[in-house]
């Protein structure tokens, strides 16, 4: 069904001005990140699957998995969240049932990629692609299985790293041929390969902005001016939380208590608002006995 969300993410897609993402992975990110004002927010497969289950997003979380993510992400969010779809989880049955599960779920767009089965998260090493008409039916079925024309689909292709930059550009043609609204090259890894993605396409491109991966961390008005509509940072909340949470655990354990670390902990008090007590000690004050 139509959803203004969706509708007002695909308009600033189309914009020529770029929108920022910020990777969500649990309820505390969607959370923060839905209060400050983002035109989207992403859903990470990598963040999502190690906070859910604690393994590598290697495709061994299942679409039972990632729907309840989704769906527990999407009902908390004013923001659009554009969510990590995989490989669709299957063949194209698969393709059109994840598409109408995400679309249900909430979500304002899906990510499927074409990676063969298990997958392996971006930037990292030994991913492997199936064939090109494949993705291509794949993109297909999910075009024609949402029922929201509103709902963005997100196609990735992995092949830059394993089969060159030319190879890539031309998968994302034929994904573009093929119904995709965005095209996403995964993993270009010099401004001159961001230059030359953005000069490609006439459909809205993303761009993948890892710490520590294989593409340069422009700013958003260089990828902007490069040609790109949305710049996802899947990874920068979780690398975050983790630095912190090592440093203030280690301080516990040296036995240096938290003090140490109190600038740069989130008030209690902030906290409690975040996840919503306040509505609980009001609904104590109107039942109290």
């Amino acid at each position: 069904m139509p959803d203004t969300k969706r509708s007002i993410l695909k308009q600033r897609l189309n914009s020529g001005k770029i929108v920022v993402a910020p990777g969500i992975f649990d309820m505390i990110s969607v959370r923060i990140a839905d209060r400050m004002g983002f035109d989207s927010l992403y859903m990470t497969g990598f963040g999502s699957v190690a906070s859910y289950l604690g393994e590598p997003d290697a495709g061994l979380a299942t679409y039972t998995d990632m729907l309840n993510r989704v769906s527990t992400f999407c009902s908390a969010a004013r923001t659009p969240i554009i969510c990590d779809g995989d490989t669709g989880y299957g063949g194209l049955l698969n393709v059109a049932h994840t598409v109408r599960g995400y679309e249900k779920a909430g979500a304002a767009g899906i990510q499927l990629e074409d990676q063969e089965f298990p997958k392996k998260c971006g930037h990292t090493p030994g991913r492997r692609v199936i064939a090109a008409q494949d993705m291509v039916r794949k993109i297909q079925v999910a075009a024609e299985a949402r029922e929201d024309k509103d709902f963005q689909i997100i196609a990735r292709t992995d092949a830059r790293t394993s089969l060159g930059l030319d190879e890539a550009l031309r998968r994302g043609e034929l994904y573009a041929k093929a119904g995709a609204d965005v095209i996403f090259i995964e993993s270009p890894e010099s401004e001159k390969e961001l230059e030359i993605i953005g000069k490609r396409f006439d459909q809205p491109l993303l761009v993948n902005i890892v710490e520590g991966g294989r593409t340069p961390q422009l700013s958003p008005a260089d990828l902007e001016s490069l040609g790109f509509a949305l710049a996802i940072y899947p990874a920068t909340g979780f690398l975050a939380m983790a630095h912190t949470l090592e440093n203030v655990y280690g301080g516990i354990r040296d036995n240096k208590g938290s003090l140490e670390n109190a600038g740069s902990l989130y008030s209690f008090v902030d906290m409690c608002a975040l996840v919503g007590f306040e509505r609980v000690w009001e609904f104590d004050k109107q039942h109290a006995e």
